[in-house]
């Protein structure tokens, strides 16, 4: 690798000194700096979480607030609703005429499938 001469002085002098190992005091030091860094950040992220928390309670309760007249009047019209029977839309809720259970978005239906007088299964197949 090619050095150039005119730049060779700088990379001497920043070298500087060989270190000297750290004495046992400058060892407690650093620990004793380390901790109290330590302890302060975690005072200052305590106390960041502690406003963040505020402002959402804050928000939410705000928005709680704002929505109560929507919320009402929902509660209205499902208690008129109800009241009314079946006066629903085909695809709202469960119709009474519809009998099952309805799993995650499936609906399991449990249907009496007759028997065939030939002697056929409910799925075509002959018995054997």
């Amino acid at each position: 690798m090619y050095r150039d001469p005119r730049f060779s002085g700088i990379f001497q002098t920043l070298r500087g000194p060989a270190a000297t190992p750290p004495t046992l005091l400058q060892k407690i030091v650093g620990a004793v700096v380390m901790a109290g860094v330590f302890v302060l950040a975690l005072t200052f992220s305590v106390a960041f979480f502690a406003v963040l928390l505020t402002a959402g309670a804050a928000i939410w309760a705000w928005v709680w607030w704002k929505t109560r007249a929507l919320r009402k009047a929902m509660r209205e019209q499902m208690t008129a609703q109800a009241a009314a029977g079946g006066a629903r839309d085909p695809g709202f809720g469960a119709s009474p005429r519809v009998r099952g259970l309805i799993i995650e978005g499936e609906v399991i239906r449990e249907v009496k499938v007759e028997e065939d007088p030939r002697g056929n299964g409910p799925d075509g197949r002959t018995r054997s």
